[in-house]
């Protein structure tokens, strides 16, 4: 057997993993493991690298034997300051750290404590703590070789994350004070290198301080996320220096997707002319850092406003706040496919009531697949009637500028484009978040509106509001100008709809219900209807003649024989374009209910423009595939697409590709249904794919 077909089946089904390490450093510890034949099998075995005998080949082995070796080769670290299974003393009970470096002038004084056999972070992290506290070492590090943390011991109670440890011939104070630029963050982004999401980072900020801080975790974190986009927006002439740096030195993109090559090239790049970046914890007093940090928040709210009143501050403690921004600092949110971003604000707002009315932020991949099928145009309106973090709306902003979530400046046309896209939604929480991600993809403006989309007749009291005008009023002029009828809010004109409308729960009030053709059964209305069934009517008459539109639907509602009157009233006014069954994993871990996304295309008999011409007729080819593949395990976690040596996979972007078949990604997965659906829109000659060659 292979010594990497071996380590692919070690970690087989294991909590651990290799993900964080070269292969450089995979291809030195491959060469050293000796196999050996035993009973019945074949036995393997590694020789540990400070102990120098060896031992049975496991997961967690495997993940200490690597580390020993960054230490000393890259870290620089003697062999005589390092110790295995390093005695630690609770009174009488005796228990054993996995790595300790010790003081240089202290031979015997614990400086450094790593744990490996926990393979969690809570769990590792408790460790580490009675470890440090039992010993006094002020720094402490975890790592299942899948995700890493550093951490600085402060005091008993906190433990403050770090960027890394220092090496041989650094000391702590050398990474608290260090210069950091846009360069540095690139290199060092934790969500990059050690594949911690944003959500890990927030549990683990919630552990270390927020649970206890008294205050609205929500609107704390939320705060800090908001003022450190803003942080990283003023290194934009930064990153344009470096992008060009980058192209130059590696004109291959393949090799400017290879981000251990990105990191060897930035590491040799000149940033002295770079601004330093201010969201960081550089060693100042608690105090001198919260002053910091509330003026760049209050810089933000300038920026970008109507997301926070203008008097808001951050209101955790000093000391709280320092720990935070420690966690936070090395992430780059910036140029990010907001999966990071949305996975964090979805478990933020998880307890609130968005979750109990059974509406979830749409998973990345899914709503790329949507984009890709219904290739909204330069010139389209778009509207996400159920906008949630807006996550339809950015990614048509994406495809219609070929312009990632960056903070690149926008051209005059993409500006205008960006202001034909709009997002309406009831939840006033998800709506601040959706409003912050559009004012920073759109440059500063944004058609994001907090409205309830069914109950449209009481959208004039809320325009009356004096504080929700100030903060609504320009996109819903926008929105007015696109009426059909300039005497209501129930029809008008857009050229593309996507939406993942809440499907739990019922509409009970008959004033609502009174006002949709679908809540009659006959001439008789109905006492409560799915809020889904009104939302697939609403929809509708957001089109203009011909417009599209992709929904995401219960699956019952394509297969109850009590929902008949539902498909024949969407046949009657729409072309049933497709309808994809989604994996039943999609929307775990909030819900199991299997969806399907619904494909139509309201009829237009009128051939004056091409683009939304849909004749009505009586009998055509309708497009079905159902997803094998749904990106999640059955606990809702996300699953990566995996190399073979044994580590995640990155895009061109840095950025972890879940496992799906829902679409290529950019050519980093095989053709999916996305694919097969425009090359069948080619061949009918779908006036959206008409005069374009699709580029698989």
């Amino acid at each position: 057997m292979l010594n990497s077909d071996i380590l692919s089946g070690i970690f087989r089904d294991s909590n651990y993993g290799i993900d964080l390490f070269s292969e450089a450093e995979i291809d030195i510890l491959r060469q050293t493991i000796v196999s050996k034949p035993g009973k019945g099998q074949t036995l393997h075995y590694i020789k540990c690298l400070v102990r120098n005998r060896e031992l049975a080949l496991k997961p967690e082995e495997i993940v200490r034997q690597l580390y020993l070796q960054r230490l000393i080769r890259q870290y620089g670290y003697e062999r005589r300051r390092i110790a295995v299974e390093h005695p630690v003393y609770f009174g009488r009970q005796k228990k054993r750290a996995d790595i300790v470096i010790f003081d240089q002038e202290r031979p015997t004084v614990e400086y450094v404590i790593i744990e490996v056999k926990k393979p969690k972070l809570l769990d590792g992290k408790n460790q580490l703590r009675s470890y440090c506290n039992a010993t006094g070492a002020p720094m402490a590090i975890w790592t299942n070789g899948q995700e890493i943390s550093y951490y600085h011991r402060r005091d008993p109670n906190y433990f403050e994350p770090i960027t890394d440890i220092p090496n041989a011939k650094q000391q702590l104070s050398d990474i608290l004070n260090e210069r950091f630029t846009w360069r540095d963050l690139v290199v060092k982004d934790t969500i990059t290198n050690d594949r911690k999401s944003l959500k890990q980072i927030i549990l683990d900020m919630e552990d270390e301080v927020l649970a206890n801080a008294g205050v609205d975790v929500f609107e704390e974190v939320f705060k800090l996320i908001f003022t450190k986009l803003y942080d990283e927006m003023q290194s934009a002439d930064d990153r344009k220096w470096l992008d060009r740096f980058l192209k130059r030195e590696l004109p291959n993109p393949e090799d400017r997707a290879d981000f251990e090559r990105v990191q060897q090239v930035l590491a040799n790049m000149f940033d002295n002319d770079f601004r330093v970046m201010e969201f960081r914890n550089t060693g100042q007093s608690d105090s001198q850092l919260y002053t910091k940090i509330q003026g760049l928040f209050n810089d933000a709210k300038r920026r970008w406003g109507g997301v926070f009143a203008s008097d808001s501050r951050i209101e955790l403690t000093p000391s709280h706040l320092s720990v935070c921004i420690a966690s936070l600092q090395n992430a780059k949110l910036f140029n990010s496919n907001l999966q990071v971003i949305d996975e964090a604000f979805e478990y933020l707002v998880s307890k609130s009531a968005k979750g109990e009315k059974g509406q979830y932020f749409t998973p990345r991949h899914v709503i790329d697949m949507c984009v890709k099928m219904l290739n909204p145009q330069r010139g389209e309106y778009m509207i996400d009637t159920a906008a949630g973090s807006c996550g339809f709306p950015v990614h048509t902003i994406f495809h219609m500028t070929s312009q990632l979530f960056s903070n690149v400046e926008l051209s005059a046309a993409d500006r205008a484009d960006i202001l034909r896209v709009f997002g309406i939604d009831f939840d006033e929480k998800v709506v601040r978040v959706a409003r912050m991600l559009n004012l920073i993809a759109g440059d500063g403006e944004t058609n994001v509106l907090h409205l309830n989309t069914l109950d449209y007749e009481r959208w004039n009291e809320r325009v009356k509001d004096v504080n929700w005008r100030r903060a609504y009023g320009s996109g819903f002029d926008r929105l007015q100008e696109l009426q059909s009828h300039r005497n209501g809010y129930k029809e008008f004109n857009f050229g593309v709809l996507m939406a993942n409308p809440p499907f739990a729960g019922d509409i009970k009030e008959s004033r609502i219900i009174h006002k949709y053709d679908l809540g009659y059964k006959g001439d008789k209305p109905q006492a409560k209807v799915g809020r889904d069934i009104l939302f697939i009517e609403r929809n509708l008459d957001f089109l203009r003649p011909g417009g599209r539109m992709a929904v995401v639907l219960p699956q019952g509602r394509f297969n109850n024989i009590s929902d008949k009157y539902i498909r024949d009233f969407i046949a009657e006014r729409a072309r049933i374009l497709a309808v994809v069954g989604l994996h039943g994993n999609t929307f775990k871990p909030h819900t199991g209910t299997k969806t399907s996304v619904l494909f139509v295309q309201k009829w237009n008999d009128d051939d004056s423009d091409p683009l939304y011409y849909c004749p009505k007729v009586e009998d055509y080819p309708i497009f079905f595939a159902v997803s094998q593949k749904g990106g999640k395990d059955n606990s809702g976690e996300y699953e990566w697409v995996m190399g073979e040596d044994g580590r995640a996979k990155l895009d061109s972007h840095g950025h972890m590709i879940v496992h799906h078949d829902l679409h290529n990604h950019d050519g980093a997965l095989p053709s999916g249904i996305a694919e097969a659906f425009i090359a069948f829109a080619v061949e009918q000659n779908f006036g959206f794919w008409q005069g374009e060659t699709p580029n698989f």
